[in-house]
């Protein structure tokens, strides 16, 4: 059913478009073009707006069954760097770049997937109920498309979402709660060679709190990562400001909240200890989730897996996607693994085969909604 040189030259059609997160223009106007085949209810937001971008979340609607429960099946648009000269091409069994760039799987195979899904069910006009499609934007720095979605337009009640690293029926069932946390360390400043008595150094201070944290994977839930640290003017200046980025993630709410009040109060000791002053910005970025194993979208993935083969993996994941903000919003969502390898990195792959499986993955879910 799914046209395996149909969708080899899709992926390398999108996969050619530089987009990054924000310029996502050609790759919007690319995802309408290709869309407006089987639908003519295309709409695109104003996000990009918002965003100050130029480009907004796109929402297509393809009517069907109303008996049927509508599903909502999403993928986003923008990918991370590099991605200048991007030259991706057939390798064997797999679609690759020649080392310069990112391929862009993250996650164009997601698009591609639904693309090629939607096809084989108009081609072989297969009974389904309304299906709403989200093409976001922004994904990659902090779920922006999806959080700034207009949701009185879904109606969808369950949402597959393409955008899970690994094997085919991979599927995320729970992943993390995510606090950043930005941090203000100030000290003194004094000469660091004529009066160093007099000052107060930040830089100190910072290293005392983090070597007194714990940092990495606290259990089985939770990390907690310093990602960004930057201070000081001179060597000869005793350093009176550090800022340092964090964060915490954890699959427990409770968790998340005793690990990010741990972390202020260890910076807050540290910074009285030798007289400096700390400040935070705590910024939650989305909620954790967790899909019961009882529930009906699982029913339905668990019966979709069977019809076609696909071996099944239930996954908890440490790392959040739109997934997250979708099932905040009272949408009850899986994020479905698309075969990506190496993502985020010039050595991003994806074999045919699982770009293949996963179009077929998709239309059986498609057709197992009921």
């Amino acid at each position: 059913m799914v046209n395996r040189e149909r969708v080899i030259n899709d992926f390398l059609e999108f996969a050619r478009i530089e987009s990054l997160s924000l310029d996502e223009r050609n790759i919007a106007n690319k995802v309408k073009e290709k869309f407006n085949t089987f639908s003519d209810k295309i709409f695109e937001d104003n996000t990009g707006i918002k965003l100050g971008g130029n480009a907004g979340n796109i929402i297509i609607d393809i009517e069907g069954n109303k008996k049927v429960p509508a599903i909502l099946l999403s993928a986003h648009m923008d990918t991370v760097g590099p991605v200048k000269n991007k030259n991706p091409f057939l390798d064997g069994d797999y679609i690759r770049t020649d080392g310069k760039s990112v391929l862009g799987g993250d996650d164009i195979a997601g698009i591609v997937s639904i693309l090629e899904a939607i096809r084989c069910i108009k081609e072989k006009k297969h009974s389904h109920g309304d299906i709403q499609i989200v093409i976001s934007v922004a994904e990659e720095i902090g779920l922006l498309g999806a959080k700034n979605l207009d949701y009185s337009r879904i109606k969808a009640k369950y949402g597959f979402i393409l955008d899970n690293v690994g094997d085919i029926g991979g599927v995320v069932v729970k992943a993390p709660a995510h606090n950043v946390i930005k941090t203000k360390i100030f000290g003194k400043a004094a000469h660091a060679g004529i009066e160093p008595e007099k000052g107060i150094n930040a830089i100190v201070i910072a290293a005392n709190a983090v070597s007194n944290l714990d940092i990495g994977r606290i259990d089985h839930e939770t990390t907690v990562n310093i990602g960004v640290i930057e201070g000081g003017k001179a060597t000869n200046i005793v350093c009176d400001e550090v800022i340092i980025k964090s964060e915490v993630r954890s699959l427990n709410r409770d968790k998340l909240e005793h690990e990010t009040s741990k972390f202020v109060k260890v910076f807050e000791q540290e910074a009285d200890k030798l007289g400096g002053k700390v400040e935070f910005d705590i910024e939650f970025e989305y909620s954790n989730f967790e899909i019961k194993k009882d529930s009906k979208i699982i029913r339905i993935i668990e019966q979709a897996a069977s019809k076609s083969s696909i071996k099944l993996d239930l996954q908890a994941s440490g790392g959040g996607s739109d997934t997250n903000i979708f099932n905040e919003k009272g949408i009850e969502s899986v994020d479905l693994s698309v075969g990506e390898s190496n993502i985020h990195s010039t050595k991003e792959c994806i074999k045919v085969d699982d770009l293949v499986k996963s179009c077929e993955f998709l239309i059986s879910i498609i057709k197992s909604v009921e």
